[in-house]
């Protein structure tokens, strides 16, 4: 899920004018006489206020891997690039792709309505499933409230603590939304909801009598090999050897540990667990045309204007489950950003998947935009490097 940091975020960025656009002449000139190490890159993240950080870059000459920090305040143990992570939105690349499979197969249709799907899930305050397509619900312009705005789990330590073990239907996460108006006609205007792909998960087990976990790890972990990757429903623990989350939630109380988690209340916007390997598998694959058909990969790439994105990522437009990024050499890279509290996952790959960037960095980062900064800049370098478009 992308967070309500994220509102906070994108608001100080805005206020303080940053962006990555460059001159791509200056940008290459710069980039030759002081292009950062990967090392280095993980190191300036770990400055702004990170717990851990780990990354790895994937190109036509090799794979290469970075790390700092400790993956375990409690033990002190050193952060390592196989250690698993909560992925949270990172997870709605996985979901479309099981929506555009099933789309490629027959079985669904991008233009289908929730309302076919899902009869009377979507309706009250102005809210009409009849007006809302599938495709709407994969590319955020439905329109729905985003149910993670008023959702106290995620909001101070009080109430996480509350409420971490809890277990969460779909249908009561949709509800949240359903107790507000639209923020805008659906169509008109793009506005990121996790809402959107509660009910994309919903619809999968509608139309396949499967649960979207059960799609994902069959159509996508288990061909891809994904062996530390998994789609959990409510067990609350990361398996094997991972990275802990901590959180002050904004400065609502003490910093926490936050890694254990019952995931249903991300379910299909963001309950996925991996590592910065599979990750890097996993979207070089779908980028390289060996999970999708061409129609439904292009559907994919095709991105409307995401400009409340802007602040951190200038110039972003959104797809279906892929959000687009312009590269200061020109050209642009694929990705999908991931928030949950305690976790930061930021991915990016060319497009045709040859070249992989994927970190997670854990703790809440720094208050202002440096964190994103820095994670941006990291990406952008190594993607740059090693041939941008």
């Amino acid at each position: 899920m992308l967070t309500t940091r994220h509102l906070t975020a994108v608001a100080a960025l805005a206020a303080l004018g940053l962006g990555l656009a460059t001159p791509m002449a200056s940008a290459t000139e710069s980039r030759q006489r002081t292009t950062p190490t990967l090392q280095q890159s993980v190191d300036a993240i770990e400055r702004t206020g990170t717990v851990a950080v780990v990354a790895q870059s994937t190109g036509p000459d090799g794979r290469r891997y970075a790390t700092t920090g400790v993956s375990d305040t409690a033990t002190g143990r050193a952060a390592r690039v196989t250690d698993k992570f909560r992925i949270a939105s990172s997870t709605k690349a996985f979901v479309s792709t099981v929506m555009l499979q099933l789309v490629g197969e027959g079985r669904v249709s991008l233009d289908d309505t929730v309302e076919h799907w899902l009869p009377g899930t979507v309706s009250g305050n102005g809210n009409d499933g009849n007006a809302i397509t599938i495709r709407q619900l994969l590319n955020h312009t439905s329109g729905l409230f985003n149910y993670t705005a008023d959702f106290p789990e995620i909001s101070t330590v009080a109430d996480f603590q509350a409420d971490r073990y809890t277990t969460w239907t779909p249908q009561q996460l949709v509800a949240i939304a359903m107790r507000h108006a639209p923020d805008f006609a659906p169509g008109t205007q793009w506005e990121y909801s996790n809402t959107n792909y509660i009910l994309a998960g919903m619809i999968i087990q509608k139309a396949t009598g499967h649960t979207w976990q059960q799609e994902v790890t069959r159509r996508v972990i288990r061909p891809l090999g994904l062996r530390d990757t998994s789609a959990p429903d409510t067990s609350s623990r990361i398996p094997g050897q991972h990275l802990h989350g901590y959180s002050d939630f904004g400065g609502s109380g003490p910093t926490i540990d936050v890694t254990d988690l019952n995931p249903s209340a991300a379910g299909s916007a963001g309950a996925m667990i991996s590592t910065t390997n599979d990750l890097s598998r996993f979207f070089s694959a779908l980028l390289g045309g060996r999970l999708l058909h061409p129609a439904q990969l292009a559907e994919m790439k095709t991105t409307v204007r995401a400009a409340s994105l802007d602040p951190v990522w200038p110039g972003a437009r959104y797809g279906l489950g892929l959000m687009e990024i312009p590269l200061t050499c020109g050209g642009v890279y694929y990705s999908h950003a991931g928030d949950l509290p305690g976790y930061t996952t930021r991915d990016g790959v060319s497009a045709d998947g040859r070249r992989t960037v994927v970190l997670e960095a854990t703790g809440d980062g720094a208050s202002d935009l440096s964190t994103e900064m820095a994670q941006n800049a990291l990406i952008d370098t190594e993607l740059c490097a090693t041939g941008g478009k």
